[in-house]
């Protein structure tokens, strides 16, 4: 895994640049910097990478509607939800539906089989209701891909593939500053473009069911 320094040199190099030995060294490393992160959240964005999937355990108590996902920070995708505890997956349903199964005198208790949405809390991860309202201890699984935060000291590591980041960190650092040395910012997009699609084409060769589309 490439490290934030190591990212930062790779861009440096081929803009003729001189290394550094930190990302804070000057200005302009901190600018390339700024960019990695910029690319890395466009590549992240554009495929549910393996690296990125896992799963964040919650155990239910009894009357407890609303739950955290602990370490999510707004940045996941749910891929599934199991509950463990009576082994099936919950299905989604939409807020209003939540709603109207929450309305007073209605509200049934039991095994949780559905979940929803709920905004985010104070430490601003997702939050999720369920239903039926838990009548005791559940453990439910939410198998998601979790988006990391912006890498930010000079040794934290990157985890999904690091030469689209790289490319497309040097075609937005192009444009920005007009001139690479015969190479257009167009031309490095288009470099960008080429390995993001090989890379998520490697990473969708694990999960070829993701990439077929079914006609009812």
């Amino acid at each position: 895994m490439m490290t934030y320094l190591n990212l930062v040199n790779n861009v440096l190099r081929r803009l003729r640049e001189d290394e550094v030995t930190s990302v804070s060294t000057n200005t302009y490393s901190k600018m390339v910097g700024d960019f990695i992160n910029d690319a890395k959240q466009l590549v992240e964005t554009a495929w549910d990478w393996s690296a990125l999937r896992t799963s964040v355990l919650v155990t239910t108590e009894k009357d407890i509607v609303t739950y955290s996902l602990a370490g999510t920070q707004d940045n996941a995708k749910s891929l599934d939800v199991i509950n463990d505890t009576s082994d099936v997956f919950m299905s989604y349903q939409t807020q209003h539906w939540f709603n109207q199964q929450y309305l007073p005198n209605t509200t049934v208790s039991g095994s949780p089989t559905f979940y929803t949405y709920s905004g985010i809390d104070a430490n601003g991860d997702t939050q999720i209701n369920m239903y039926p309202k838990p009548d005791g201890k559940y453990n439910i699984r939410f198998n998601c891909v979790m988006r990391e935060q912006n890498l930010e000291k000079d040794d934290d590591k990157l985890r999904i593939p690091s030469q689209p980041i790289i490319h497309t960190s040097i075609a937005l650092l192009a444009r920005e500053r007009g001139e690479t040395g015969g190479t257009s910012a167009a031309e490095y997009f288009a470099i960008a473009d080429k390995y993001v699609s090989d890379a998520i084409a490697l990473d969708a060769a694990k999960h070829p069911e993701e990439t077929i589309w079914y006609t009812p």
